[in-house]
């Protein structure tokens, strides 16, 4: 548990176990369908695995998350309990969307998006057969810049090395246009328009990608128009 404050007060007991580091966005990662370790440090590429059983374990113990072994495998999925917190944190992520939309370069991680992007297909509006979606970032380096998102209605796979199937669109971008389409700020049309971001490969194949992958779970959660700043005192 988190340090404790000392207070009988039920918010005070709940933060001593939500409010440390990455506990949140461990829950949203499990909320989001992961229940393998690999699956969640995918998700949260930036932690430590080290730290990611420390939290799983404290989830674990506080009565949160439900580890269980089959046959060697381990899932990690939420309780009732985790499952109640559910409500909370699309709340947080609404608030965040309406409230903080500046993003520092810093903030953009490839690694999130791709496997964002790959969770969230509509394998309905994809081809039969194999599709494979190739992205490339050219302002990044090394095993950051290249990646394939390869789907099989109803399955998806993303891959940071080229799998040898043959590509079916290519989506060259720059990051931040790419994080802006993906939570919503910025339509495809508009990324496309800017030169943000182009697509190439048969036209059909070129109209039809927007529709293969649903946006942020956020990304209709209406913006706040700014306000005035130093409006007279």
């Amino acid at each position: 548990m988190g340090s404790p404050y000392h207070q009988f007060c039920p918010v005070a007991k709940t933060m001593e176990l939500l409010d440390e580091r990455w506990t949140i966005l461990v829950l949203r990662e499990l909320m989001a369908g992961s229940e393998h370790f690999n699956d969640l440090r995918r998700g949260l590429p930036r932690m430590s695995p080290t730290l990611l059983s420390k939290r799983l374990h404290r989830l674990v113990a506080g009565g949160v998350v439900l580890r269980t072994a089959d046959a060697g495998e381990i899932r990690y999925r939420l309780t009732a309990a985790g499952e109640e917190l559910r409500p909370v944190v699309e709340a947080l992520g609404a608030w965040g969307t309406r409230w903080i939309p500046e993003l520092a370069d810093a903030d953009l991680d490839p690694r999130l998006l791709m496997w964002d992007l790959h969770r969230r297909v509509e394998a309905a509006n994809v081809p039969a057969g194999r599709t494979v979606v190739r992205f490339t970032f050219p302002a990044l380096h090394g095993r950051e810049r290249d990646w394939w998102v390869v789907i099989t209605p109803p399955t998806a796979d993303v891959c940071d090395v080229d799998p040898g199937f043959d590509v079916t669109v290519t989506v060259t971008a720059e990051l931040r246009a790419l994080v802006l389409v993906w939570r919503g700020d910025l339509a495809w049309g508009e990324a496309m328009r800017s030169g943000g971001v182009a697509l190439d490969g048969p036209q059909d194949a070129r109209r039809a990608l927007p529709r293969w992958f649903a946006l942020s779970p956020f990304a209709q959660v209406p913006r706040v128009a700014a306000e005035p700043v130093g409006a007279g005192a």
